[in-house]
């Protein structure tokens, strides 16, 4: 529809006498624009490249040095020692140069050489600075001298206003551990676990690994983190993720709620402008490099090479492995309703389209009463199940004709949209994010394109929410995103007191174009297949996502403990009282203080750990000696949250031997051991406010319900939490239906039992909680 409508913009007609040839005005000043923004897209690019290129120096600084020594030749001054001159007697073509021209020419030479020099001294300084990590093992609050002089020699040595990939070339490599030392962590990780026959034989198969394979695995690791910028994240997406041949949808892909209080409109197709609205201009800044990186402390700059796949991406099957397919600047969005696929472009004239245009077109695909065609309703279903099928289905059947060009639309699209028809949000009645978090996690298992970077969810009732694929990134890249979305969406944007998009409403855009399939009979018996393949693993996930209201941060802190630790805890002792033991559990911690970081996995189980829940079970124990051994354990959480942050973790070394033992046709029993071992509770923390755009202070309100994902193991549970703001923590808990021994529900109450156990030790709980915290905690205990 758009191209055709700028075609219309060129007529001419052949006459006897000439060519009739009629032009649009309209038309051409769209295309002016249009070729006018892309020039000065591409312009801005450069120079935020070259910016982020020559940081923490700047062009500037070049001018500055040139200067200086031009300056330096009319004072006499040589501060080339001599370098100058001879760069002048050696220059070429000099015979045909002044003495005054030579001499300038020589002094710009040298400056920029020195000038760059100076460039690579201020990055290997601050890269080494960078390498400093005994920071984060001071207590929380307090900081050494050493410290404080290293925070500011950093200030120092950062400059000022850096762009999103300024700190990429001075990010340290993730070091390789000690093969030593990562043993001796495993098997102090894995002692809880194993009574003391299986511990000695487990031990034994670590110390025939470091004596015999362990040498010469570790070399062949040390070299490629040599030339590699991560020793671990290319193998970590490979074989983690792309080389899995099974379902994404609930095994791998996650989701990211809405607003858990606020909706600011409750029409979808306005609630749908204003978001993809926000989206492009964060992905404007995006692809000009112009977001601010994050930074711990205000200051220790974090890796941002994962947000370059954000938009524009998409998961491509095969039949051994997957590939991520990445373009650049795409102009249109693929809108999914009702079984419809539809494409909306985003650009006109060079611009993006207005929030109210947006709304134009969202409106006009939700009152479009034409039915799919034969095969399309669930054909989104190919990418929920398995991945070879899909492959093949792929090459077979969409490799040429309208097929191929519908499908390169949808894989080449910014992202996708599905407009669903059923709304969703939290239920304050039940205390409940359970219909939610089914509905994001995997809808209808037909209706989220699941190999795009992220398909966005918009309801009926005006709330949103997205389903993103993970072998890209990690769930933070993500989650940085939506927050600066919301908070443009909200108090940027907002809306008319009709709930529409503010401004002019424009009714001469060009329709959106349906897209069209010509799909076979025996494609459609595929794409069943698939459907009932996903809808079995769909129906089988038992989720119980709620809002935990009876303290929250500011409760814990005061009990000078890290709130992570303080969950973690909770969740080890609701983990022995659901099921009677303790389990391998894990605990994602990021790596992105390194270049191409990605995660590092906590074992959370420890044995103070342990140590501390039997105390919590053992009537005879008394309050102060558990808050001792909850001390003990709180602190050795910490240490070994800190040891994966700083690249000393136990599990990514060991899979990557584990690869290289692969690639050598070597057989390690122990490495074996160690990677067939499942995680019966996975975990991880959403992280929340990474841009401080929103004062939760100011605007309680405005405050994220979190995310979730699927279970890791058969009979485990998966759980995810967000600690918002000071007062509230949310649960997003996994499980499986088929297992007989698990039940998210039964968890989720074991989960918030724990929480308030532990928050006795402290303090009586009738004198720390508030009236309205005791009705939250009535509340929810009512409807668990």
């Amino acid at each position: 529809m758009a191209e055709a409508h700028q075609a219309v913009g060129f007529q001419f007609t052949v006459r006897p006498d000439g060519v009739d040839l009629k032009l649009s005005q309209e038309v051409i000043t769209n295309i002016c624009q249009a070729g006018l923004t892309a020039w000065k897209k591409r312009a801005i690019r450069f120079k935020n490249g070259i910016l982020a290129g020559l940081y923490p120096a700047s062009p500037s600084s070049w001018l500055i040095v040139v200067i200086v020594m031009i300056s330096s030749l009319y004072t006499g001054l040589d501060l080339s020692l001599g370098i100058i001159n001879s760069i002048q007697e050696n220059i070429p073509l000099r015979g045909y140069l002044s003495v005054q021209t030579g001499a300038v020419l020589s002094a710009v030479v040298f400056a920029s050489a020195a000038w760059l020099f100076l460039i690579y001294l201020l990055r290997y300084t601050l890269k080494a600075l960078l390498s400093y990590h005994a920071w984060i093992f001071e207590s929380h609050g307090k900081m050494s001298t050493s410290t404080q002089v290293w925070l500011n020699l950093v200030k120092m040595f950062s400059g000022r206003r850096p762009l999103l990939y300024s700190f990429q070339a001075s990010l340290p490599r993730l070091p390789v551990p000690k093969v030593e030392d990562t043993i001796c962590r495993y098997l102090e990780s894995v002692r809880p676990l194993l009574d003391d026959e299986q511990y000695e034989e487990m031990k034994i198969l670590a110390n025939d690994f470091k004596e015999s394979e362990a040498a010469q695995l570790q070399r062949y690791l040390i070299l490629k983190s040599w030339w590699a910028s991560n020793y671990v994240s290319d193998w970590w997406e490979e074989y983690i993720y792309l080389r899995g041949r099974g379902p994404i949808m609930v095994n791998s892909n996650f989701y990211i709620m809405d607003l858990l209080y606020v909706t600011p409109t409750h029409r979808q197709a306005a609630r749908a402008g204003n978001v993809v609205h926000a989206m492009l201009q964060y992905r404007r800044k995006l692809e000009r490099g112009e977001h601010a990186p994050l930074r711990a402390l205000g200051t220790v700059p974090m890796c941002s090479a994962q947000m370059e796949r954000m938009f524009n991406t998409t998961r491509i099957p095969g039949i051994e492995t997957d590939f991520v397919q990445h373009l650049s600047d795409r102009k249109h969005v693929v809108v999914y309703h009702k079984g419809r696929f539809f494409q909306v472009w985003l650009y006109m004239g060079g611009r993006h389209l207005l929030p109210s245009e947006l709304e134009t077109q969202f409106s006009r695909i939700l009152n479009d009463t034409s039915e799919p065609q034969p095969g399309e309703l669930k054909l989104a279903a190919l990418t929920a199940g398995n991945r070879v099928p899909w492959a093949q289905a792929r090459m077979k059947y969409f490799s040429q004709g309208v097929n191929k060009a519908s499908l390169d639309a949808v894989e080449s699209a910014a992202f996708f949209l599905a407009l669903d028809d059923e709304s969703q949000g939290y239920d304050a009645a039940s205390n409940s994010l359970d219909r939610y978090a089914k509905s994001l996690l995997h809808g209808k298992c037909y209706d989220r394109w699941f190999d795009k970077s992220f398909t966005l969810i918009a309801y009926p009732n005006g709330k949103m929410g997205i389903n993103a694929e993970h072998s890209w990134a990690d769930a933070p890249i993500v989650g940085h995103m939506w927050e600066y979305v919301i908070a443009t969406d909200c108090f940027q944007l907002g809306y008319t007191k009709e709930g529409h998009c503010k401004g002019d409403v424009n009714q001469g855009l060009p329709y959106p174009t349906r897209l069209q399939w010509l799909i076979p009979k025996e494609c459609q018996n595929v794409i069943e297949t698939s459907y009932l393949s996903a809808k079995k693993i769909a129906d089988d996930v038992d989720f119980f996502a709620y809002v935990f209201g009876a303290f929250g941060k500011g409760l814990i802190k005061k009990c000078r403990t890290s709130p992570d630790a303080f969950i973690q805890l909770a969740l080890q002792l609701a983990q022995f009282r659901d099921q009677g033991e303790f389990r391998l559990t894990y605990e994602s911690s990021m790596t992105r203080m390194f270049r191409d970081g990605r995660t590092e996995t906590v074992r959370s189980c420890t044995s103070e750990a342990v140590a501390f829940v039997r105390a919590m079970e053992d009537r005879q124990t008394t309050n102060t000696q558990r808050l001792a051994l909850f001390r003990k354990a709180s602190d050795k959480h910490q240490n070994m949250y800190r040891l994966a942050m700083t690249g000393s973790g136990i599990d990514r070394h060991l899979f990557c031997l584990y690869i290289v033992s692969k690639y050598l046709g070597l057989d390690s029993p122990f490495l074996k051991q160690v990677l067939s071992e499942p995680w019966k509770l996975s975990t991880s923390q959403t992280p929340q406010q990474q841009l401080n755009l929103v004062d939760i202070n100011k605007f309680p309100e405005y405050v994220g319900a979190g995310g979730g994902f699927g279970p890791v193991a058969d009979d485990g549970y998966g759980v995810s939490y967000i600690i918002v703001g000071e007062n509230l923590i949310t649960f997003h808990i996994s499980s499986k239906f088929s297992s007989p021994d698990t039940n998210s529900r039964r968890f989720g109450q074991h989960i918030s039992k724990a929480m308030m156990d532990i928050q006795t030790l402290f303090h009586p709980i009738n004198k720390t909680m508030t009236d309205e915290s005791k009705m939250q905690l009535s509340n929810g205990k009512k409807h668990m």
